[in-house]
């Protein structure tokens, strides 16, 4: 039986669709082409089985009812394999004949050779035939069959004519016709593997957009999460670690009797819980800092100053932070006012958790082109290559990974320099020709 390709094929959102006459006209595919032939096939097929069993009924003869019967089981043959065909073809059927192809095959031939040999009426049929050896036989295997098919045409016709020679007709056409059906059936293989090429190749453009669908959403999963990690250690651990200082400090103000210094600094608390609720609520909405909304950047770095000398002062601590402006302020991006802040957010937060230093200076310059700002202090230093081998080692150091992303992010740049008991600078460089 000819296994052809389906009738169905994949849509653009990777299920099926069956093929209508608009799909067809719309993607003049090979496998609508194939489809056409296989009905034009068939339907040649039982039109000249009719048209012969039509004769060989009314030209009666003592055996006419054994070749009717016999034309009635062979369209029966051809009609049960093409149908299981087509049924599996469109996934309605889960057996799969091509196993019993050959048998088929073997039948149908059978059969024809059996009512060929009783008239010649039947001849004919061994075009389409001819196609099914094509398409279900090895090339060399299926011109053999295809040729003594041929012969036995020939010698039907010569035998019915009743002629000591054979007619030329009754040679060059079976042989003309033969050649036809070579060539055709050629073509028609060819199609098949085009369908079959096309096919295989929609199957894997769906499963390469599935993957690269897949691969988007985990990227952008992931993209969140370091949105989320970057945010909250720049805001909520920051001003977690300023309430747990503050909260000691209260706790030795009151245990030395200092209540008035206690209440000071509870309410500090308070507002730097505020504060990091405000955050938290922002960029879970993925708003921009509460702290620069109605505010420009400077506005905001100085509010931050005169905090981190509060939280100092709370936890006892004597540092001065001021902020310097170089060049006449410009209108920033907001990317970058975010940045610049959540940059000067965290340094001055190591500055007064780790430095020890009394003075931090916070020095912004407007250049035109690019605007940069250091963060300076003169506290205890550190080394810059230890903190990055305890970074890699997973050992802490997200903070400055945390800014440097987010520098790299704006096509910036970051240097860091220090050293024990020599202070610390972070430069950081934005540019803004591109915005």
């Amino acid at each position: 039986m000819p296994a052809a390709p389906s009738t169905t094929s994949p849509d653009r959102t990777g299920g099926s669709q069956t093929r209508g006459p608009l799909a067809a006209v719309e993607n003049a595919s090979s496998a609508a082409i194939l489809k056409v032939l296989r009905v034009t096939l068939h339907a040649g097929f039982a039109v000249l089985l009719g048209v012969a069993l039509v004769r060989i009924l009314m030209t009666g003869g003592p055996l006419r009812w054994l070749w009717a019967g016999t034309a009635v089981v062979l369209a029966g043959v051809y009609l049960a394999g093409t149908v299981l065909e087509k049924r599996h073809a469109e996934g309605r059927a889960s057996m799969d004949p091509r196993r019993f192809a050959l048998l088929w095959l073997v039948l149908v031939t059978g059969l024809w050779a059996f009512l060929l040999a009783g008239s010649a009426d039947f001849a004919w049929l061994a075009f389409p035939i001819f196609f099914l050896h094509l398409h279900l036989l090895p090339r060399r295997a299926a011109l053999r069959t295809i040729a003594l098919m041929t012969v036995a045409v020939i010698a039907s016709q010569w035998a019915a004519s009743g002629a000591p020679v054979p007619h030329v007709a009754a040679v060059v056409g079976p042989a003309l016709g033969a050649i036809f059906a070579v060539i055709t059936g050629l073509a028609y293989a060819a199609l098949y593997r085009e369908a079959l090429n096309q096919r295989r190749a929609a199957d894997e453009l769906r499963r390469t957009r599935e993957e690269l669908a897949r691969s988007q959403h985990e990227a952008g999963v992931l993209a969140e999460r370091e949105r989320l990690a970057r945010e909250i250690h720049d805001t909520l651990a920051q001003g977690l670690s300023s309430i747990v200082l503050l909260g000691r400090a209260a706790e030795q103000s009151l245990a030395g009797g200092d209540t008035t210094g206690a209440a000071s600094q509870l309410d500090l608390v308070q507002r730097t819980a505020a504060e990091n609720l405000a955050e938290a609520r922002s960029f879970v909405r993925g708003l921009s800092s509460p702290q620069l909304e109605g505010s420009t950047l400077v506005d905001a770095l100085r509010r931050l100053c005169a905090a981190t000398e509060t939280g100092a002062a709370a936890a006892g601590l004597p540092l001065r932070c001021r902020v310097e402006v170089d060049g006449d302020p410009l209108d920033l991006p907001q990317p970058v006012r975010v940045t610049l802040l959540r940059a000067a957010q965290a340094s001055l937060a190591n500055v007064r958790e780790h430095a020890g230093a009394r003075t931090a200076v916070v020095t912004l310059a407007f250049l035109g082109t690019e605007v940069t700002m250091d963060i300076y202090d003169d506290g205890a230093g550190f080394d810059p290559d230890a903190a990055a081998a305890a970074a890699q080692g997973g050992d802490g150091g997200f903070g400055l990974r945390s800014l440097r992303e987010r520098v790299a992010a704006l096509n910036g740049s970051l240097e860091l320099e220090s050293a024990p008991g020599e202070g610390t600078v972070v430069a950081i460089r934005l540019p803004l020709e591109d915005r």
